[in-house]
């Protein structure tokens, strides 16, 4: 069993994230799967973090975790310095709506609602006021350059374009962590470039990014790179070069 974590022990005020001993079991039919075994992972403020790994390695079971849509089965896991196994559903739903940004594969865009509606519906959720919501909604689709598109339905914009609509949202709250699960595979290869660079950009700003892909040649957009393989996480990629 992991030793439990003391904030002070591991030097949380440095740490976004940390995450010492994580295992995740499911029961399939009679048998256990164990799906992550001892999962080690520390995340500082500002880092862009590339989680790297086939299909079947555990890595969105991780970013589930991650993202407190989940929880382990063992271990510990602190998040700006709580520990998550002790926060009420109430706290964790407060964490998942305004600390943690979410970007998808598949965008999960409303689509009878505009770029303008989709990318203010976290800010309704955290009370922002109406004033303060437009401008913000105004602020970050300029920031991913669809401030033309603000009354566009997702129908009507491109893959790429919903994507950055999707970051448009994530980033709305000014969240803590900005987690992205394959954020390019809906897209294709200069497309996909092109949302990096948007990722890459507030990276730069000082936004902290965790990235969960298969692909080496978009893992290598970020600043560090994790691999995970049967539910082991170790740095680096050298075994997907």
């Amino acid at each position: 069993m992991a030793e439990k974590l003391n904030a002070a022990d591991v030097g949380v005020r440095e740490h976004i994230l940390v995450m010492r001993g994580i295992t995740k079991d499911y029961l399939v039919g009679e048998e256990t799967s164990h799906v992550l075994k001892g999962v080690n992972l520390t995340v500082d403020k500002g880092e862009f973090l590339a989680i790297l790994g086939p299909s079947g390695s555990g890595k969105s079971t991780l970013m589930n975790i991650i993202g407190c849509l989940d929880v382990p089965t063992g271990g510990d896991y602190l998040l700006s310095g709580r520990r998550i196994a002790d926060q009420s559903e109430t706290s964790l739903a407060h964490i998942r709506n305004k600390e943690i940004g979410f970007v998808f594969q598949q965008f999960q865009l409303l689509q009878k609602q505009t770029a303008r509606d989709n990318v203010e519906l976290p800010l309704i959720y955290a009370n922002v006021p109406e004033k303060k919501r437009k401008e913000r909604v105004e602020e970050v689709l300029e920031k991913v350059g669809l401030a033309d598109r603000i009354d566009y339905y997702p129908g009507q914009l491109s893959g790429g374009q919903q994507q950055r609509v999707a970051i448009a949202r994530a980033i709305a709250v000014n969240p803590t962590i900005l987690l992205a699960d394959e954020p390019t595979g809906a897209l294709d290869q200069k497309t996909g470039a092109q949302v990096m660079k948007i990722f890459e950009d507030l990276n730069r700003e000082g936004r902290t990014i965790i990235m969960i892909t298969h692909d080496r040649h978009i893992a290598v957009h970020a600043k560090r790179i994790v691999r995970i393989l049967d539910g082991n996480l170790v740095e680096g990629d050298e075994s997907f070069a």
